[in-house]
């Protein structure tokens, strides 16, 4: 025990002071926000962020790209932002359409957290500092955007959204884009013999048992109700087709068991890809449509395909 007079407190109180002054550091350190991004507030993939990393980021809709954003309107190579240190700047790399911060274009110029970034014609980015709980939130609420709530695949915004995208890729490259589309067949059945407990068990399954299909690049999304949607880039049509059978064989397999009862879970399928005759990406979910309905009405539990006028199956 420490004798009256001697300093056994004031260390005690230096203590304390120094914990404090530790734990306000650590909570400011915390919550820095140093980490410079690009958010997107208008266009395509809205909500979507961009890490800025240091040295040059590209934006443009050039695969080369390092921040891709598919629209008409962006130049391939369309703006560099260059982060040095504490300094950031954006550079127009001479697009067709401009690039303007705050509304004001611009050839070259500092950006500041909050600046609006506008590019082409309905593009439009934020420039912003986060710090690590701020990612998080933000990743959190994009995800909650893009996610169906039950299967936690894409939903039908995403799905439209990206297929617009890859059906102007396809059709400005003249590379391959297929849809399917598939639902369950009597899926009401299974509601109202089984209850709606059971409904929701079969879509987690499903969408888990499919996803596991698929590529990275695919988007599997649940177009609405007992209806699952895949985009595949890059897929022609006989492949698209394959794929499909290979989901509706695995569906068909499965034992879908629910409170102890085994579930008659089988799906119909319908394919198409995308063609020159076609008009936009509504006309491809379309024609994934009708060869859906065409599954259906042909005794279910099959994947039909939509082939177009000019379709030449392959050789061997």
């Amino acid at each position: 025990m420490a004798a009256p007079g001697d300093s056994g407190g004031d260390d005690l109180d230096r203590t304390r002071v120094a914990n404090i002054d530790a734990l306000k550091e650590e909570l400011a350190r915390r919550s820095r926000r140093d980490r410079a991004y690009l958010i997107v507030l208008a266009g395509a993939d809205v909500g979507k962020m961009f890490k800025l990393d240091a040295g040059e980021t590209f934006l443009g809709r050039s695969h080369r790209a390092t921040v891709r954003i598919d629209d008409d309107s962006i130049s391939r190579m369309h703006a560099k932002v260059l982060l040095d240190g504490a300094e950031i700047e954006i550079e127009d790399l001479g697009s067709s359409n401009g690039t303007l911060v705050n509304e004001q274009k611009i050839t070259r110029a500092r950006l500041r957290d909050g600046d609006k970034i506008r590019l082409g014609e309905t593009t439009i980015l934020k420039f912003t500092f986060h710090d690590r709980l701020d990612e998080s939130f933000q990743q959190k609420m994009y995800d909650a955007a893009l996610r169906d709530p039950l299967t936690r695949i894409y939903n039908k915004k995403y799905f439209i959204d990206t297929l617009a995208t890859e059906f102007s890729y396809a059709r400005r490259h003249g590379t391959g884009l297929s849809l399917i589309i598939f639902d369950l067949d009597h899926f009401k059945r299974i509601n109202d013999t089984y209850g709606h407990v059971a409904g929701d068990y079969v879509l987690v399954e499903l969408a888990t048992l499919v996803r596991g299909m698929l590529r990275n690049e695919d988007v599997f999304a649940r177009y609405g109700g007992e209806e699952f949607v895949i985009v595949l880039r890059a897929i022609p049509l006989h492949h698209a087709g394959t794929l499909a059978e290979r989901v509706r064989a695995a569906v068909e397999a499965k034992q879908f068991v629910f409170d102890g009862q085994r579930l008659p879970v089988t799906v119909s399928v319908g394919v198409a890809a995308h063609h020159a005759g076609l008009e936009g990406f509504t006309s491809l979910v379309e024609e994934a449509d009708e060869a859906l309905y065409a599954a259906k009405g042909a005794g279910r539990n099959r994947v039909l395909l939509k082939y177009p006028p000019d379709y030449q199956p392959p050789s061997g």
